[in-house]
């Protein structure tokens, strides 16, 4: 039997395949979910969410635009973790429905019901779904309409 003659090429591309480091594994990412600072996030931007309701409710709307303005930072921030909590998925929630309404009530429903389609999306697809998931499913769904109705007027 004859020996197989390889090419130098060859020789060297098998010869530093067999030197290779092994495989780098990925170190998994820290959750931000877990981090102190992601609660309080959660919790200023529930305050503003209510701070902005109140004020809605009291007819000071340019301070509810100003308070909603503020927790935009805040939603980003949240939104920003491949998991966000339920309790940060709600005070982002809260301020898009916030914001559709001050939006509606100046009569811009095309740009409230981008807000609202966002919400409806968020709920149809948390898992698990509870009666609240549901409610605020149907919330945003309902807005939805509202914003079709203003926009064929």
């Amino acid at each position: 039997m004859r020996p197989t003659i390889i090419s130098v090429e060859t020789f060297a591309l098998l010869f530093l395949a067999g030197c290779a480091a092994p495989p780098r594994t990925e170190q998994p990412r820290p959750d931000p979910t877990k981090e102190a600072g992601y609660a309080e996030a959660v919790g200023q931007l529930a305050a503003l969410d209510r701070e902005a309701a109140d004020l809605l409710q009291r007819g000071r709307a340019e301070d509810a635009a100003d308070a909603i303005t503020k927790g935009q930072p805040l939603q980003t921030r949240l939104l920003a973790a491949p998991r966000p909590t339920l309790e940060a998925m709600e005070a982002v929630s809260d301020l898009d429905e916030l914001y559709a309404r001050m939006l509606l009530s100046n009569g811009h429903a095309g740009d409230a019901r981008l807000l609202l389609q966002k919400n409806r999306a968020r709920w149809k697809n948390w898992k698990p779904q509870t009666a609240e998931t549901v409610r605020r499913l149907q919330q945003a769904e309902d807005g939805i309409a509202e914003c079709d109705r203003r926009m064929r007027r």
